[in-house]
């Protein structure tokens, strides 16, 4: 089922999600929606924060680039921790389906190890570089109630994009 995104505003993106304490249906079904809900949005990437459920639940799903290893895959990240991040960092451009029309330059670490569950409880370790880094640190600070505009480079760099509005 395709959930309403929350927007910026809503109290609900700056609050730290709660830990999931177990894998049942119910999060399976949430996983799913957010799943298609970021398909249905054209997102790379959606956090539970991002639909109103405070649940430490992102997932990432970036379209297959030759040049980003690891993409192609659908990544779903369940109490996500970050256990290492490179000094390498870079700049590149960032928006959000909770911001949407807008655009900001973000520095983020070029390589990130990130352990997690999987949907069926597994735990997971994921070394990823890249775009796919950038993604999964995007929604990780999501969960903590963090958003990429305050994260950017300087305030100027930010700017409007012309995208169609996507019904909800």
């Amino acid at each position: 089922m395709i959930r309403k995104v929350k927007k910026i505003g809503d109290p609900v993106l700056r609050k730290r999600a709660n830990k999931v304490d177990k894998i049942t249906k119910d999060i399976h079904k949430l996983i799913d929606d957010m799943v298609e809900t970021m398909h249905h949005h054209m997102g790379i990437g959606l956090a539970a924060p991002q639909i109103g459920i405070s649940q430490r639940i992102a997932v990432v799903a970036l379209e297959k680039r030759e040049d980003v290893p690891g993409s192609g895959q659908l990544y779903t990240l369940i109490n996500p921790e970050i256990l290492k991040t490179s000094p390498e960092k870079s700049v590149e451009q960032e928006g959000c389906l909770s911001i949407p029309g807008w655009r900001g330059q973000v520095e983020r670490p070029h390589k990130v190890i990130i352990k997690a569950m999987d949907r069926n409880g597994n735990r997971v370790k994921h070394e990823v570089e890249g775009w796919l880094a950038r993604a999964m640190l995007h929604e990780i600070d999501h969960l903590e109630g963090v958003m990429y505009i305050d994260k950017l480079i300087a305030p100027d760099k930010i700017w409007p994009v012309d995208e169609p509005e996507l019904d909800e």
